[in-house]
């Protein structure tokens, strides 16, 4: 059976959306990566992916290391064509992967860029209490700082996921799994003003089930939500080129340093894999020797 790039990428976005229950963002990230892919190919190769070779995979690769791609970006690439074609093969639809033989070229170990504890501060201080938005804006980074969540978990949170009551908050990650993550003291503060104060005149009357809204009322999505922690970022005088993950990967250094079990950062960050989170640990071990060469006699 023959068939062409896009009839495919559309069968495989339908099986990781309704068999592997991977996120909208997530499939939409393989969609673009998948028709990067088909663009480097001849015009015949792509009506006909069951023709396609492994030197044209292996030049998709190349192209984009020549485009100057970091090495994470053309893994990323890779993993979505692979993907693609292991499933075809998988269902029937072709026969060959001709990706089997392919590698993603090796880059250096990527270490995760955190915010010291005086700069989270600075930055949470930034929006002003006293506003309708600020007080929405600072319920976020509260959010995210005080459960490391990732940005789109955060906006996906409705206002019944998070207890007041017993401190916690119910949070849907990768692949719909959900898990209960602990909301400091300031967190929940924070949100409860939030939800008093502002979430009402954003509302405007209308019924809406989310926790953090637009401007319009309707659920915040993570480009607002980016965009909004670079203004505060720059009013605190703090690096603007942070992002909502950079909250994210101060939490998880944080608890390390503060002498958190791995297996509970792991947990409260939803990684599947530990070795995910011992990224964190190498954090620490840099720092210790960076104090050790600055402050030992013999260093």
């Amino acid at each position: 059976m023959t068939t062409d790039f896009e009839k495919l990428t559309d069968a495989l976005l339908d099986y990781l959306t309704v068999e592997c229950g991977l996120s909208a963002n997530t499939c939409t990230a393989y969609s673009r990566d998948l028709r990067d892919f088909a663009a480097s190919l001849p015009p015949a190769l792509r009506s006909a992916p069951q023709k396609v070779q492994r030197d044209d995979v292996a030049h998709f690769v190349e192209q984009l290391g020549s485009q100057g791609k970091a090495p994470s970006t053309i893994g990323r690439k890779l993993v979505a064509v692979k993907m693609l074609y292991r499933f075809a093969v998988q269902e029937r639809i072709l026969e060959a992967d001709p990706t089997s033989l392919i590698e993603a070229p090796r880059g250096a170990k990527y270490l995760p860029n955190f915010l010291t504890t005086e700069a989270v501060d600075a930055l949470l201080d930034a929006p002003k209490s006293n506003t309708l938005l600020g007080r929405r804006d600072r319920a976020i980074l509260e959010l995210l700082y005080a459960t490391g969540s990732r940005v789109s978990e955060v906006c996906g949170l409705d206002i019944e996921d998070v207890n007041f009551e017993f401190g916690f908050a119910r949070v849907t990650g990768k692949g719909s799994k959900e898990r209960i993550v602990p909301v400091s003291k300031p967190a929940l503060r924070a949100i409860e003003d939030y939800i008093n104060e502002s979430r009402p005149a954003l509302l405007r009357g209308r019924p809406e089930k989310a926790l953090m809204l637009s401007r319009s009322g309707k659920r915040i999505d993570r480009h607002a939500i980016f965009r909004m922690i670079r203004k505060h970022a720059l009013a605190a005088g703090i690096d603007a080129s942070i992002s909502p993950h950079s909250l994210r990967h101060s939490f998880a250094t944080h608890l390390l340093e503060g002498g958190a079990d791995l297996r509970a950062v792991q947990e409260m960050l939803g990684h599947s894999d530990i070795a995910t989170t011992q990224i964190y640990t190498h954090i620490n071990r840099d720092r210790l020797k960076s104090v050790h060469r600055q402050f030992h006699p013999r260093a």
